[in-house]
């Protein structure tokens, strides 16, 4: 019997690497004899790049840089000198999880730190850069990138406004470029197709998650649009808002003003850079899973993608989650996870627990 073991990151709980691993475990430990193949996924969202990074086994590089709040941290992007490129996510070191609850604010927040990074890689010969949007602290528009590339943002003085200052957005009155800019093009990837502006935008619905309270919804998305009508005035052109700009804050928004830059939904850039299809083909079972499986994971979600790709050759198909939203959408088998406590102190050991007892448990094997 041959596996492939494809899960997602269980969001907040277990990452993808490190649930493959429970996964094949669990199904050895049942079936000595079977064969496992683990190819951990994702879609775009937190991850994204560090899973393309080893799956394609590029170069990791270490890097210090500053967190979303401007804290020392060390960051790395992946290296693939034959192609010029360089991988890295917003989350690594602008990421979302590295905040605590009460520090989040999306008036102070950005993404410098990756702008860092970016332009550490641009050093070492990166032309074009490979960019995981999801999970990320900020909704800055990609300023702080830009920042970090050696654009500065000045008030309504003339002088340079601190990145992870109090309302760092909304002081912008002039911007300048550097000389020469930095020679790079962008490909970003993302889970969802969000625009920047509008009710189901940036703002209204990732805000909140960022630190942002709906009373200041409205001061906010002000700020932006002023700030946007800076960018599109020192580029020279004109961008309107777009699906998959209210990713990350709308870090693809602001970068594309002044580099070129397209956006790829994740999962099926990330199955065609691995050879997913390849897999599928010569497995017996593909099993998949994340945290919870909802009404969102058939808009380009990595589980939903892989069901598809699997029903293409007739393979089975077996899906690991919590909740009810994975069952009658086509999996052959869900395995359902029990409802995690996140105020115990040790749910994530408990988590790996659970994911490991559900599956020795489900009947399946």
């Amino acid at each position: 019997m041959n596996f492939l073991i494809a899960p997602n990151a269980f969001k907040g709980t277990i990452e993808a690497d490190e649930a493959a691993e429970i996964i094949a475990g669990a199904i050895l430990n049942k079936i000595p004899g079977a064969n496992v193949e683990l190819c951990p996924i994702a879609d775009g969202g937190d991850g994204t790049c560090f899973l393309l990074g080893k799956a394609l086994e590029l170069q990791q590089v270490f890097e210090w840089t500053l967190d979303p709040l401007g804290r020392p941290v060390e960051g790395f992007y992946f290296l693939d000198k034959a192609n010029k490129t360089a991988y890295l996510d917003v989350s690594t070191v602008s990421g979302i999880k590295s905040l605590k609850s009460h520090e989040k604010n999306a008036w102070i927040t950005g993404s410098y730190g990756t702008g860092e990074l970016i332009l550490k890689s641009i050093e070492k010969g990166a032309g074009h850069i490979i960019l995981g949007l999801g999970g990320s602290a900020t909704v800055d528009l990609g300023l702080g990138i830009l920042r970090g590339l050696g654009f500065l943002f000045l008030d309504e003085k003339g002088r340079e406004i601190p990145v992870f200052s109090e309302g760092f957005i909304s002081k912008i009155k002039f911007i300048q470029s550097p000389i020469p800019k930095p020679k790079v093009r962008f490909t970003c990837l993302c889970d969802v197709n969000n625009h920047f502006f509008g009710e189901a935008g940036a703002i209204p619905v990732f805000g909140p998650q960022k630190g942002l309270p709906q009373s200041d919804f409205g001061k906010f998305e002000d700020a932006c649009a002023e700030v946007l009508g800076l960018l599109a005035k020192k580029s020279g052109q004109d961008i309107p808002d777009r699906e998959s700009f209210g990713a990350a804050g709308g870090i693809a928004f602001g970068l594309s003003f002044f580099f070129p830059l397209e956006i790829k939904m994740g999962a099926k850039w990330f199955f065609d850079k691995v050879g997913m299809e390849s897999k599928v083909r010569s497995c017996d079972i593909v099993m998949t899973g994340e945290g919870r499986y909802d009404n969102q994971s058939a808009s380009g979600k990595g589980s939903f993608e892989l069901l598809q790709l699997a029903k293409t050759h007739g393979k089975k198909t077996v899906l690991i989650t919590s909740g009810d939203w994975g069952k009658d959408v086509g999996f052959d088998k869900v395995i359902t996870l029990p409802d995690l406590d996140f105020g115990f102190a040790h749910f994530q050991e408990t988590a790996k627990k659970n994911l490991w007892r559900a599956i020795s448990d489900s009947g399946f094997f």
